[in-house]
């Protein structure tokens, strides 16, 4: 449906005061075919298991705001909400009632901001650990510009661009946000991101391989020094009792010698004569 005068003036004067002066952690703009479909993001705040996420949501308004609240969804995982559902907040669609028409967009957003980092539970919300929250905000880039990995997919096709949830390969994500898609592929790469999982490339050790023994080793287990000292003693043991045997009969060698030398000597001489 299209927006009433007063809701296109509304929101064109809104989308001019959110531009001059953006609330903290939130960017947001309407799209370029239909001003009562915005885009936000919400970059997690500080000392918050959200840091450094970049959350990527829509609020979708009916034609007659500011006297109706917009449907609020959140499509990034989080770890807070359910990707992609209607958020039953009071400054959503579900309390049409409880809507203030003098809340504006910013309103609506420092509101989500708020629930956000609470642990308040509602329609749409989820509950999840601090290590998953961190994680899940680690990877909330290459999920918005990947559509959680099925970007090879959707080079090919399968899916549309009005298709906001992950099987869309990231295309409505960068329709919307292209300079944001650009600074999160160049993140990635700097990063050593796989685009498939959103994990860390893990490289393979550069350290040299240990070195070829050139001969045979002693099987000695490590930390038996001792047993080696063993080894070396026996052998010196072995070498010195057959030094000392020469070293102990050596007169006796010397006098068979003699002897000998003798005998031969005679028997020669005995020849001649």
């Amino acid at each position: 449906m299209a927006a009433s005068p007063a809701a296109r003036k509304r929101l064109t004067r809104e989308y001019k005061a959110i531009m001059e002066n953006p609330p903290p952690y939130i960017q947001a703009h309407p799209s370029e075919n239909n001003i009562l479909e915005w885009h936000y993001i919400i970059t997690g705040p500080e000392n918050t298991p959200y840091h450094g996420g970049q959350y990527w949501g829509t609020l979708t308004f009916p034609p007659n705001y500011p006297f109706a609240p917009p449907a609020i969804r959140m499509h990034t995982p989080s770890g807070r909400f359910q990707p992609s559902s209607r958020l039953c907040l009071s400054i959503s669609d579900f309390h049409p009632r409880s809507f203030n028409p003098a809340w504006e967009v910013s309103t609506i957003l420092i509101g989500l901001l708020s629930f956000m980092t609470s642990e308040e539970m509602t329609t749409g919300s989820v509950s999840a650990s601090e290590a998953e929250r961190k994680q899940l905000a680690f990877k909330s880039r290459w999920w918005n510009s990947t559509g959680g990995g099925s970007h090879i997919r959707g080079e090919h096709g399968a899916a549309g661009k009005n298709n906001i949830r992950a099987g869309d390969g990231g295309a409505k994500f960068r329709q919307e946000w292209p300079e944001l898609d650009e600074e999160n592929w160049k993140w990635m790469r700097e990063n050593k991101i796989d685009p498939a999982t959103g994990n860390k490339v893990v490289e393979p050790s550069t350290a040299p391989a240990p070195a070829t023994p050139c001969g045979p080793q002693l099987g000695l287990p490590a930390g038996s020094g001792h047993q080696a000292h063993a080894v070396v003693d026996a052998v010196r043991q072995q070498r010195d009792a057959g030094q000392s045997w020469i070293f102990q009969n050596k007169l006796f060698l010397a006098g068979a010698a003699i002897f000998i030398y003798v005998l031969i000597a005679r028997l020669v001489g005995e020849g001649v004569a």
